[in-house]
């Protein structure tokens, strides 16, 4: 990548990390440090185990497209370190997929080609968000078979069934048809967006079309890859409860696993959202907030476990930020 570019990623995320850091308690965040001792140690480098999963669907992605002569194959331990890097610039920007996805595709098109890098990274956040909408749907029936189902929650559950129902929907279209005009156009539509994006998909029509057939080739030639790529995602989203586990272990010994991934359910929902807040400052909180107390679990329990994975955010985010100066070939 072009350094004014790097540079220009790491400035920006610099920024918004310092300020996101300044909006914190730092006694509340000693006190919680303090409380939860070698686990919070555990978690941070749980996510160091987690980001393999990622790392690892978008890397068979790559290596199911077709390479053509002179572009190089990506190694995994340079793919690890973008991934970090893109997670970091995407909890950092408002708008999420803003940030990280711009990175990911400048950063790989020098070596495999921008058609290539704009529809691998594409596939990859295609099946990234898939796969939350199958972890919400599971989750819901687990809740249903778990816990104890009120009218009002029966009313609720139903609701973002359908939601998960649709959205399955939507990225399986997208999968066939391919998902790169289909977005264009959309923002075509968008008064703020419209005169730059009729332009853009006049000028880039040609390119625009072979991003969606190669997209739709995973779906269509390689339907083992697709479903490797949807199992790692949707494996990392259950594993991911792993850090509520052990942050709720701290205050309460008899922690059930499956309540937290029922947590981890309502708050990434919730969270998803509010999308267009940078780390889903508030919205992240109030959601363990609602979903601890919900499962009977203390309001304070909840506001631990905010803290402590905010912390967490906010670290991964900076080492994934230091990671862009390190931009080795791959």
């Amino acid at each position: 990548m072009n350094k004014k570019y790097q540079n220009g990623f790491f400035i920006f995320g610099i920024i918004v990390l310092g300020i996101m850091i300044t909006q914190l308690d730092f006694h509340q965040v000693w006190e919680g440090l303090r409380h939860a001792g070698y686990w919070f140690i555990a978690v941070v480098m749980l996510w160091a185990f987690l980001y393999l999963f990622n790392t690892s669907a978008w890397y068979i992605i790559i290596n199911s497209q077709d390479r053509k002569e002179g572009q190089k194959k990506v190694s995994f331990a340079w793919l690890y370190k973008l991934t970090v890097s893109g997670f970091a610039l995407n909890y950092a920007t408002p708008g999420g997929l803003m940030g990280g996805e711009p990175y990911r595709i400048m950063s790989l098109s020098p070596r495999i080609g921008p058609e290539r890098a704009s529809s691998s990274v594409i596939l990859y956040a295609m099946t990234h968000i898939f796969s939350h909408f199958w972890f919400w749907l599971l989750s819901l029936f687990l809740f249903i078979f778990t816990q104890r189902v009120s009218m009002p929650m029966a009313v609720l559950l139903t609701v973002t069934g359908a939601f998960c129902v649709l959205g399955i929907w939507f990225f399986i279209s997208g999968y066939r048809k391919g998902l790169a005009n289909r977005v264009m156009k959309f923002l075509g539509h968008i008064p703020l967006l419209k005169r730059w994006a009729l332009p853009f998909i006049e000028s880039h029509r040609e390119q625009l079309d072979t991003i969606d057939r190669q997209i739709s080739a995973l779906h269509k030639q390689s339907p083992k890859t697709f479903v490797s790529a949807v199992l790692l995602e949707l494996s990392c989203r259950f594993c991911s409860a792993l850090e509520l586990f052990f942050i709720l272990l701290v205050l309460m010994p008899s922690a059930n696993f499956l309540q937290c991934v029922l947590v981890l359910a309502f708050t990434s929902l919730f969270a998803n959202l509010l999308f267009f807040i940078p780390l889903q400052l508030g919205g992240r909180e109030g959601g363990f907030l609602m979903s601890t107390t919900a499962l009977g679990i203390s309001a304070n329990a909840g506001i631990f476990v905010a803290l402590i994975v905010r912390l967490r955010e906010l670290l991964w985010t900076g080492i994934g930020l230091l990671l862009i100066k390190f931009d080795k070939k791959a």
